[in-house]
Parts: C-alpha cells; structure tokens; sequence
C-alpha cells in the first residue's frame, strides 16, 4: 500500500511540473553553467552567437543552450507568446511589448552586448562602390531606380534590392532608418536566407544585398573569406558633398567604433527568467569578459570593451 501510496505522489510531482508550462522544463534543474535552456536569436547574428555558443558549451560541459535562428519578427513572437525566455535582438522592446510581460508579470531585462552594422554588397564587376547617405536613401525610397542614375558611366541596368528575409531586422532597420514612408520599393525581393543572398548578389550585376556585417566580418573564418571572394562591400559617406575618398567608409570595426560607418545598430540580450538559471548564465557570458572578447574577435564592436585604433604613418 505504501509503495503504491509512493508512485501515485511521484505520478502527481511530475504533472504538476509539466503543468507548469513555458520555460520551466528546460530551467527547472539548471544553474548558471549547467542544464538545458532554449534561446530565440535574430537570424542575422547566426554566426556570431553560433560562436558565443559553442564556446560557452565548451567552457561548462555540462550546459546545453538550444539556440533557434529566426527572423526579427518570429523571435519576438515567441517573447510575447512566453515560447522563450532568452532572446538576442536589434532593438530594445516597445512601451507596449514591456507593458504586455507586465501584464503576466515578467520583468524584461536588457543588456546591450554589442555594436553591429549594415553591410549593403554589390557584384564583383559593380564599379560604383561608393555611395553616399543621401543616395542610400533615395534607392531604398525608390527614387533612384538604375546604377546609371549614381554613375552616369555606368553599364549597368535596373537596381534589384535584395533582403534575407521581409520580417527580418535588417528590412526593418531599412524601413525605420532609410524610407520616409516605411514601405520598400517595387525592386525588392527576399532570398530567404543570408547564405542565398549573398550568392544571388554575386551572380547577378545589377543587385545590391542588405546584410548584417557579422555575416562578413570575421575574417579568420574560411566561409566569410569564401564570401568576400564573390561580392564587394561599399563604402558609405554621411557627408552629402564629398570631395575625397577618404570620406566614405566601409563597415570595418574600427569605423564602426568611432561611429563613421553610418549604418550602424546595437545588440541586445532580453530575459524574462525568472530565477538564476542557465538562460542567465549564457546572458552573463556573452556581456562579460569572454564573450566581449568573441565579438572583438568576430569584427563586432563589444558593448564594454574599447576598440583599439592604430593609426600608421609613412
């Protein structure tokens, strides 16, 4: 009768732990360097979080971070729909997405963790390499229609914008940053991943891709240096009448620390965990020491470490 007595309250334990919904099985038996946890991330930091990941794994073998690689819009979603309890953004969260987990009782918290940026690519025959902000602008507006319009010596035809994804962040810092109206013109289409962007602009001369730097910035990995093979990265100004080169700038981390590459956004970490489980440990990680020093590495610029800038003389 006991040992029966014994099952049944084991039995009532375990449903009410599944009850329990959420994140709970996945941190319920996790500490800051051990357990399970499921992470949302914006596809456009796949590669630097990839890396973040694996080397937090490889430091505590004993912790397991399921990171799922989605568009902007799809990871918010599932923040709101408490899917997960860890997200990695572009953006910090709306008065009215706070206002919502205030609701369920969950108290958001942001750490910025880096500097990014917008890389906009070209074909390999592209000759037209620099532009300014101002014509950035007006070809994300759709008033500058054809590279003839930037460079009248150009050969080439009709711009093609290219995107990774419609709901990704990248569409919309273009729309929040680069539009009046926040609509993208009739010349552009999604490539549905950054890998198939990347191969479309370096096969097609007349596209121009939008994509985030990490994706080619690091360039002591073989598949960026694969990349870079295939596509060229323009150079943007913020002065509206350059009379010098030397005033267009490429997405390179130093540029990107001083803040003259223009195209530039932040990256946070958002967590509504509610104890000190393993989601806070990788969020911890990746604003600490080690994991400043992975965005250093990667070409990002981190948000607690200084850049070192060495200027050479002839």
């Amino acid at each position: 009768m006991k040992s029966r007595a014994h099952w049944i309250a084991l039995a009532i334990t375990i449903l009410v732990l599944q009850a329990c919904g959420g994140n709970t099985s996945d941190t319920a038996l996790s500490t800051p360097t051990s357990g399970n946890v499921n992470i949302s991330v914006d596809e456009s930091f796949q590669p630097i979080i990839k890396s973040q990941v694996d080397t937090f794994e490889g430091i505590y073998d004993q912790a397991h971070v399921n990171a799922a690689y989605k568009p902007e819009g799809e990871v918010i979603k599932e923040f709101l729909n408490d899917s997960t309890r860890i997200v990695i953004l572009s953006r910090e969260l709306t008065p009215s997405e706070v206002a919502s987990f205030e609701e369920h009782k969950l108290i958001p918290r942001t750490t910025k963790i880096a500097i990014d940026a917008i890389a906009l690519i070209t074909n390999p025959s592209n000759a037209d390499t620099l532009l300014t902000m101002a014509e950035v602008k007006s070809v994300f507006a759709g008033k500058t229609k054809s590279w003839k319009e930037l460079d009248e010596t150009s050969e080439l035809g009709e711009i093609t914008i290219v995107f990774d994804n419609n709901n990704s962040s990248t569409a919309r810092y273009v729309r929040d940053s680069l539009t009046v109206d926040q609509k993208l013109p009739a010349n552009t289409f999604a490539a549905k991943s950054h890998e198939a962007l990347i191969e479309y602009v370096a096969q097609n001369k007349n596209a121009i891709g939008v994509i985030g730097v990490n994706w080619i910035s690091d360039f002591d990995d073989s598949t960026v240096v694969g990349f870079l093979k295939n596509i060229k990265v323009l150079g943007i100004s913020a002065d509206p009448a350059p009379t010098t080169t030397g005033s267009f700038f490429q997405p390179y981390q130093a540029y990107i620390a001083q803040e003259a590459y223009p195209l530039r956004r932040f990256l946070y970490v958002i967590s509504t965990e509610g104890r000190t489980g393993l989601g806070t440990g990788f969020a911890s990680f990746i604003g600490g020491d080690q994991g400043q020093r992975i965005f250093l590495k990667s070409g990002l610029v981190p948000a607690t470490m200084p850049v070192r800038v060495i200027g050479l003389r002839n």
